[in-house]
């Protein structure tokens, strides 16, 4: 269980990078967004690749963070019961739900996107849109976004297995970012 529980906790690692990027993305993405709305108003003048790459950033955003958000417990839940469980029981919720779902779901959509990604690549795929951009990077986002979810999905019924287990201390016990 040990050397699960260092896997875990380097995933957790490269999920609060990879979130920490994505953040800065965010920046990046509001700055361009106000630099064409800018470059518009004052000069007449706008792209459709700014505007590309304004989307690119928000797909990256949603999707490369999504292991970031279910590592800190961020995304939306709508129960009944779980909030009334014990934190063992919330730790079988979330691994059954792990198990039967998360992870089925990330790596089947993983799996589909990745010979889209391929296509793109392969034929150079590019947009429509007059002055637009290659469409292999924003279609790469898509493996990789879910693949990332998938990991942090890996590492947390890792987890939830080690509260289960008695290998890591119930949730009220210890610090968030410990469980």
């Amino acid at each position: 269980m040990n050397v699960l529980l260092v896997l875990a906790r380097a995933i957790d690692a490269l999920t609060e990078r990879i979130g920490t990027f994505v953040i800065w993305l965010v920046l990046v993405a509001t700055l361009i967004s106000a630099g064409n709305a800018l470059a518009r108003w004052a000069l007449g003048a706008s792209s459709n690749a700014w505007l590309e790459i304004q989307w690119y950033l928000f797909g990256a955003v949603f999707l490369l963070a999504a292991g970031y958000t279910l590592k800190h417990n961020g995304h939306v839940r709508i129960d009944i019961f779980y909030g009334r469980l014990s934190a063992r029981g919330q730790a079988w919720i979330d691994l059954i739900g792990g198990l039967l779902f998360l992870l089925p779901m990330a790596g089947l959509l993983a799996w589909l996107a990745w010979p889209m990604f391929i296509d793109a690549w392969t034929t150079h795929e590019m947009s429509p849109d007059s002055g637009g951009l290659l469409r292999w990077p924003v279609k790469l986002l898509l493996p990789a976004g879910f693949g990332l979810l998938a990991l942090q999905g890996v590492a947390e019924i890792i987890k939830r297995i080690g509260v289960l287990t008695g290998a890591l201390a119930l949730p009220a016990e210890a610090p968030a970012e410990e469980v």
